[in-house]
């Protein structure tokens, strides 16, 4: 699938208090909204051509005979426009709601073992599916979110380690993402959360926005919630700055996604909302009342559990709107982790946490759910993870796919009906950082590689590193069967009958990388000696 001119439904909320606006008309290319606090104001807005909106009136209060002028003549636009006659078409087709938590490990969910309380994931994996072998894009945020919205490695993407603040790496606009592919299918798109793909709302950078890769709506934060969960001043809701808000994050953006979903989006098209939330990503931050629930546990445990509990009911809240709507049955969900936990109690038996290529740091809960669909209660061991999300709802949707070959998931439908499946390509992870630096899952076992150098490196991507990755090479390796030993203690590389042929298999993996991954050329310069670490010390394993 190539990039392709669309028509990009945007609108600045400058002058409304920034609450959303009601749509009223939606045409080919114009489209008129009405505050939903002062109908005398409204802005009108076109395609450029440019995937963008121009707002023709933003700012002025209107006569309602101008208003009444503005919808006839929209009128006449919409009633020829071809969304209108694929209608039958989308009503085969399922909402897909994605939510994402932040560093939530492998054992945090009650369903998956976990100490907290959940009981609306729970729920969800009880009545659909739960994945014991699923997996995260990369292990930390940036990468692996660039992974999940394309189906591409993100160490072809380039997204080679988390984007700090006013840092050139981005996801490029050439790359499609499910939300294009969604919305060139007649989906009603929606980001709400965590972006950490790009700077949003800054002029020094001109990174794509969500509203350049297929989200018609966006309401979320360039990184982390600032400063913590409780009260955040970060947001950014369609490319404009926002004040503080009063509450949780979790909170908050499902109730943006409900609002959306009640004053925003149009029932003859299905959706897709892309939840993001920022829990339970440091520094935490959860209500009292949740906290006391756990009074048997240290107080940074307990407070931890709280978040994880917090975010529970955020899902319940967005279950529930579904429920009430009639539009839950029809609705694909899926759930999971951008990576493994920063904590090494709520990745439960795995080796190691976030930023490590080892179980600990990708391996993450995942959940499947879609009533009309899929069988509930299943409980699914093939590996399988945030790239090939991209071309399973592909396959759903009945949409093309070009440029095929550079996908490095595979489509799981099959799966999940129950089937045969086949994975084109073995599942791969790299994170040149820490160390081991590279993992590749081939059915249950997985290989990883180890450079054994002594460099120090900074903690963001610097000018060195690029040409570190073009040029470095694996010294040794492990290797170790998943199925027998999860917490990968016992390393069979030098017993095993296929060890060379994994050693051979992730070698050629690394080339492919190194031939193929973008190539930055302005990256910062390197950082001071004090500034640096070797890799080891960077995050201890324990």
């Amino acid at each position: 699938m190539m990039k392709a001119s669309r028509l990009s439904r945007f609108i600045e909320n400058r002058n409304y208090d920034d609450r959303l606006a009601r749509e009223l008309i939606h045409g080919t290319g114009w489209m008129i909204f009405l505050p939903s606090v002062n109908p005398s104001s409204f802005c009108i807005g076109f395609s450029d051509g440019k995937e963008r909106w121009i707002l023709l009136k933003s700012r002025e209060q209107c006569l309602l005979k101008s208003v009444l002028l503005a919808l006839s003549t929209l009128l006449f636009f919409s009633c020829s426009t071809p969304e209108t006659n694929q209608q039958d078409n989308q009503a085969t087709k399922p909402n897909i709601l994605l939510i994402i938590a932040d560093d939530m490990g492998y054992a945090d969910l009650g369903c998956f073992g976990g100490k907290a309380n959940t009981p609306n994931l729970d729920e969800l994996a009880q009545n659909g599916i739960k994945f014991t072998n699923f997996y995260a894009a990369a292990p930390n945020c940036s990468p692996s979110r660039a992974g999940l919205m394309t189906g591409i490695s993100p160490s072809i993407l380039g997204m080679y380690n988390y984007r700090p603040p006013k840092h050139p790496m981005h996801l490029l606009d050439k790359e499609v993402t499910i939300a294009e592919m969604l919305h060139e299918q007649g989906y009603q798109t929606g980001h709400f959360g965590k972006w950490h793909l790009g700077a949003l709302a800054d002029e020094e950078f001109d990174h794509p926005q969500p509203i350049d890769q297929g989200f018609s709506y966006s309401l979320g934060t360039e990184n982390n919630a600032q400063p913590s969960h409780l009260n955040p001043v970060n947001f950014i809701r369609n490319g404009v700055k926002i004040r503080e808000q009063k509450g949780y994050s979790c909170q908050l953006v499902a109730n943006e996604a409900i609002s959306w979903l009640d004053t925003i989006y149009r029932e003859d098209n299905p959706f897709f909302m892309y939840v993001a939330f920022h829990e339970p990503h440091a520094k935490v931050a959860s209500p009292p009342e949740l906290v006391a629930k756990y009074p048997e546990f240290p107080p940074k445990d307990a407070e931890y559990l709280a978040n994880i509990e917090n975010l529970d009911l955020a899902v319940g809240k967005l279950l529930t709107r579904l429920k009430a709507n009639n539009q839950f049955d029809n609705t694909l969900i899926i759930f999971s982790s951008d990576n493994g936990s920063y904590r090494q109690a709520s990745n439960g038996a795995l080796k190691a946490k976030k930023s490590f290529v080892y179980e600990g740091g990708i391996r993450v809960p995942g959940i499947i759910n879609w009533t009309n669909k899929l069988q509930s209660g299943q409980t699914i061991e093939e590996a399988a993870g945030f790239v090939d999300i991209f071309p399973t709802l592909a396959e759903i949707v009945n949409a093309k796919v070009e440029s095929k070959e550079r996908l490095d998931g595979t489509s799981i439908w099959p799966l999940l009906k129950g089937e045969d499946f086949k994975r084109e390509k073995p599942l791969y992870w790299f994170f040149y950082r820490t160390t081991p630096e590279m993992a590749l899952r081939t059915d249950n076992k997985v290989v990883l590689g180890f450079s054994d150098d002594t460099l120090t490196l900074s903690h963001q991507f610097v000018s060195p590193d690029m040409d570190y990755i073009r040029n470095m090479r694996f010294t040794r390796y492990e290797l170790y069967d998943l199925e027998e030993d999860i917490s990968q203690q016992k390393n069979i590389f030098q017993s095993d009958n296929e060890a060379q042929n994994f050693q051979k298999s992730i070698e050629q993996q690394l080339n492919q990388i190194q031939e193929r991954g973008h190539y930055w050329k302005k990256l910062p310069p390197d950082k001071p000696a004090k500034q640096k670490k070797q890799k080891k010390d960077w995050v201890r394993l324990k």
